[in-house]
């Protein structure tokens, strides 16, 4: 059998595998050449596709594909991006998405009317593709960890006010065309929009949570998710829009709902960057045909003015906003970058204006070259700017801010594994990079049936970190008492602090706290999270601090302001913190000035920790942290005696998280040798130095 009468391949099973050693090999092979990979993969799609060596046809799978990954990088955007940054700098975002639309816009109307003689109506919808953009080069974006850099933010914001208003010109010319443009189109177009819009905002949300508060299965999670993008992009068709508007629209609702760093983000992130975008990137190369780099001179001609003129234009549109808001030249180039690429919307555009006989064969050819040409310029500026932005944000020393942060996270039941590895996901510090420590510490006499369910327990741990791409050290160990065998594991990992499931009573008579806790609060001094969720810790949608007087004067303070910022950041949810005033406006400027970002609320208080007067504020869906403080410290007060009833009376169905901050004793976290419990009455007492020492050792070093 001939050689060329095996291609191009059908066979669905070939076609897949010729595509994924595209996928594997692209990437390995340019990094020596530093080519970017994007580059690689048009590059590959021109050189397999049917214009090229006709290996592959570009059938129904890569049209599939392709738009569900043009959908997945709107969608990614979306999701990634910070929204109080976003937020904060919205007019910004407004102001770039108008200049790049507009610059390109007037300049590619009146040179193709002029320079390549069209007619106004050609022109201006030829104009159409020049102010249009896609954010191919978003990947390498997502790849640096660049996601929420102010740049990136304003250019995923100004991309969609410039395709939106580009696709409104490109209907807009073809109603006009066909002769149907009257007020009841715009009524309709209208109409349609704000219904959609609406209907994304209001009720996406909340199908989310529903679901995410009922459904933990996390492939069916990543499932429901993807119907959600899908149906948005439906939504946005059925509106007069294009799917890409409606797979940005889904991604920015369901944003809280996916925190970064979260395991389905990170399933999200991997099925778009190692199969749907690729897919999509090496479709778009298969529809160029080289051939017409030797069909004559007009399609050339057309090409090189395309490129020059919306290549210019989006780098003025660029400048811009870079000298107006005082950004770095690195934000500047990050900008034209993400804006230099056109695809989906000039893709849209010309094949209406070549349906409509608005635009010529050559005009079809040019464009397909435009289009290569202004990818690989994008891919090399976004590489290239990618890579100053983040040496630039690199501090010299990456523990310069002296967190010793070492997280160590006892579990024995595996109901509630996942819900701790998710609080301390939240609350590390991602700039330090440093590891998770999962401990299981078992009675010595257990049953070898019970040791084996913890160390399942330690093995969920593991799957859950691996799935968020967080390293986890695991640990299992016997003991005559558990307390004891935590306080060691916490000593010999130099651990900063514990994370704890809050202790689940068998019956009401039973500690609040457990032996267990009440050991560990009596016997070490590092700062203990207790945490009871009611619900998905990524469903919570307001934060309640409770905070006692005095607390800035504890050795801890900042390090459980921190964790607390960090959670509502990725959570996207306000934080209301109720305490008196002095210690508010303590909390205030160290917030403004380290989480400026942080959308905060102050809600006066006593500062005594009762818990009864905010009942009504404090709702099913809402996350109440109780600071607390160890007996004799300088913020405690005998009402912390009664946090255990009051939790239980108005509290039951309540979120809940009880925080404990250091006392920075060393000598305290020593286990006993004799001790094999702890009564009720010595929580948290501490028998070496008095609060009144430890603040006069605080106003010395401050002094100092």
């Amino acid at each position: 059998m001939p050689i060329a009468s095996i291609f191009p391949i059908t066979d669905p099973t070939w076609i897949f595998f010729l595509v994924l050693c595209i996928i594997l090999f692209t990437p390995i092979l340019l990094n020596r050449l530093q080519i970017p990979h994007i580059v690689g993969m048009l590059l590959a799609g021109v050189l397999v596709g049917p214009h090229g060596l006709d290996l592959l046809q570009r059938d129904s799978s890569f049209e599939i594909f392709g738009n569900v990954g043009l959908l997945y990088i709107m969608f990614l955007a979306g999701v990634e991006i910070d929204l109080a940054d976003f937020n904060k700098n919205k007019n910004k975002s407004i102001a770039f998405g108008l200049s790049t639309f507009a610059i390109p816009f007037f300049m590619g109307g009146i040179t193709c009317h002029y320079l390549l003689d069209m007619d106004w109506m050609a022109s201006w919808l030829m104009a159409s593709m020049f102010s249009s953009h896609t954010l191919v080069s978003y990947a390498i974006v997502s790849r640096y960890g660049l996601s929420k850099n102010l740049s990136v933010n304003m250019a995923v914001g100004g991309t969609i006010i410039t395709d939106t208003i580009s696709l409104l010109v490109l209907a807009v010319i073809s109603k006009m065309t066909h002769g149907e443009n009257t007020p009841h189109f715009w009524m309709g177009m209208i109409v349609g929009i704000i219904a959609f819009t609406s209907a994304v905002l209001f009720l996406f949300p909340r199908i989310g949570r529903f679901f995410f508060r009922r459904i933990h299965d996390q492939i069916q999670q990543f499932i429901f998710v993807m119907a959600m993008l899908f149906l948005s992009a439906i939504g946005a068709h059925i509106a007069g829009l294009e799917g890409i508007l409606g797979a940005f629209l889904a991604g920015l609702v369901l944003n809280r709902l996916i925190p970064a760093g979260s395991p389905l983000m990170g399933r999200l992130e991997f099925v778009g960057n190692a199969l749907f975008i690729p897919y999509f990137l090496i479709g778009v190369g298969m529809l160029l045909d080289i051939s017409v780099f030797f069909k004559g001179a007009d399609t050339l001609l057309i090409a090189g003015v395309m490129t020059l003129i919306a290549t210019f234009g989006k780098y003025l549109a660029a400048w811009i906003p870079q000298r107006l808001f005082n950004m770095r030249k690195s934000e500047g180039n990050m900008l034209f970058g993400l804006s230099a690429a056109h695809t989906a919307g000039t893709l849209a555009v010309v094949m209406v204006g070549y349906e409509l006989k608005l635009f010529n064969e050559h005009v079809l050819n040019g464009t397909l070259i435009f289009i290569l040409i202004t990818c690989i310029i994008s891919s090399f500026v976004v590489e290239k700017a990618s890579r100053e932005l983040v040496l630039s944000d690199v501090p010299l020393n990456t523990e310069q801010d002296g967190d010793d942060e070492k997280i160590l996270i006892p579990m024995a039941n595996n109901n509630n594994v996942e819900s701790l590895m998710q609080v301390a996901m939240m609350i590390r510090n991602p700039k330090l990079n440093r590891g998770l420590i999962g401990l299981n510490v078992a009675y010595d006499n257990h049953s070898r049936s019970e040791i084996e369910e913890g160390r399942k327990c330690l093995q969920k741990a593991e799957k859950i970190a691996a799935s968020a791409d967080v390293r986890i050290q695991t640990q299992s160990r016997l003991a005559t008492n558990l307390s004891n065998g935590i306080i060691h594991a916490l000593r010999e990992n130099d651990a900063s602090e514990l994370i704890l499931g809050l202790h689940q009573r068998k019956e009401r008579s039973e500690s609040f706290f457990g032996n267990v806790t009440l050991g560990l609060l009596s016997g070490m001094t590092r700062q203990i999270m207790l945490v009871r969720y009611t619900m998905p810790v990524y469903t919570i949608r307001r934060i309640h601090v409770v905070v006692p007087a005095k607390a800035e004067f504890e050795a801890g303070f900042h390090r459980w302001v921190d964790r607390i910022s960090r959670m509502a950041g990725i959570l996207g949810c306000r934080v209301v913190f109720h305490t008196q005033s002095k210690t508010w406006a303590v909390l205030s400027s160290y917030l403004s000035k380290h989480y400026a970002n942080l959308r905060t609320t102050f809600s006066p208080n006593n500062g005594n920790n009762d818990l009864r007067p905010m009942v009504e504020e404090v709702n099913a869906d809402h996350l109440l942290v109780v600071v607390c403080a160890r007996k004799d410290s300088i913020s405690y007060h005998p009402l912390f005696e009664h946090l255990p009833e009051m939790i239980d009376e108005y509290y039951a169905n309540v979120s809940l998280m009880m925080i404990y901050p250091d006392q920075f004793d060393d000598d305290r976290d020593t286990p006993s040798l004799f001790d094999t419990h702890t009564p009720s009455s010595s929580v948290g007492y501490e028998t070496s130095r008095g609060w009144l020492s430890r603040l006069g050792k605080l106003y010395k070093n401050r002094k100092q």
